[in-house]
């Protein structure tokens, strides 16, 4: 769990501490007046426990504070929103997912994006989109909609030439070698990427292999300083506490001191391209005599 949920946690139990200590009950009285178990109290006091709605109305109720219970309720929804667990955000398959993405991005003016591993989504061409999202719906065992996932993110591209909308995609060289599908679908990704360099809107910078550690991080996708989302193994996170996205800003700013973009970027794209046409020049069987 990370800290912005926990610490949105602690500033619950705060506050229900509080209501409880105004309307003079002890932990151990309101439990018994709950039915809960006596620990319960405590766990959601210090932020080790996210009430449930159900929670709220009970404690309200007994500390005789049920005009608090709407926002209450409020910030216990939030929490829930900041930690979403993959099997659940992709119970029905990856299409919701996309659309998801669509509407965050629609309200956004200024995307940062940061990969270490894979092209960023927002970017993939159908081939490449179909690979990530196979692999997606085989880990996760979830509903095989590969077609209406693809299309989706497809359709999630129009906004690279809508409305005032721009966007700074910083990637690890990695991500160019990070072989997904086969060669044939790396070949057409990174002509693609080669496209994306000249997009008015579109900054795209790319670090070198060799370039030094410098900040801790993992992928995550700034949108403009309202949120950030984080996706790891189990969940994506949502991120909207002011001091955590300063962090976040602070990172993208170090990594975009280290990239390098325009010809340069251009340079690595057509490295990466050369070394992948060679290697299926190599695949392929030599020809016939008949047929040279």
């Amino acid at each position: 769990m990370t800290s912005s949920v926990h610490q949105a946690r602690e500033a619950l139990g705060y506050r229900l501490r509080d209501i409880r200590r105004d309307a003079g009950l002890t932990g151990r009285r309101l439990s018994e007046l709950a039915g809960w178990h006596s620990s319960k109290v405590s766990k959601i006091e210090y932020g080790k426990q996210t009430p449930s709605e159900e929670d709220i109305h009970v404690w309200c109720h007994h500390a005789g504070a049920n005009e608090q219970i709407p926002d209450l309720i409020a910030t216990v929804r939030h929490i829930e929103a900041m930690y979403v667990e993959w099997r659940r955000m992709l119970g029905t398959g990856t299409r919701r997912r996309q659309q998801a993405s669509r509407s965050f991005e629609a309200q956004t003016r200024l995307m940062r994006w940061y990969e270490p591993l894979l092209v960023p989504g927002i970017l993939h061409t159908a081939e490449y989109a179909a690979a990530v999202l196979r692999r997606v719906i085989d880990f996760y065992a979830i509903p095989d909609d590969l077609e209406a996932g693809v299309a989706e993110r497809m359709q999630r591209q129009q906004i690279l030439y809508q409305g005032d909308h721009r966007f700074h995609f910083i990637m690890a060289q990695q991500a160019l070698s990070t072989m997904v599908g086969d060669v044939d679908i790396m070949i057409g990704q990174l002509d693609r990427l080669l496209a994306v360099v000249s997009l008015p809107r579109v900054t795209l910078g790319i670090i070198p292999a060799q370039a030094n550690y410098r900040v801790p991080t993992n992928q995550f996708i700034m949108f403009d300083n309202r949120l950030v989302h984080v996706e790891t193994i189990s969940a994506e996170l949502t991120i909207s506490q002011p001091r955590e996205i300063a962090l976040y800003n602070k990172a993208f700013g170090e990594l975009t001191r280290q990239v390098v973009t325009g010809q340069h970027a251009r340079t690595l794209i057509t490295m990466a391209l050369d070394a992948l046409r060679s290697t299926r020049d190599l695949q392929e069987p030599p020809l016939e005599p008949d047929q040279a």
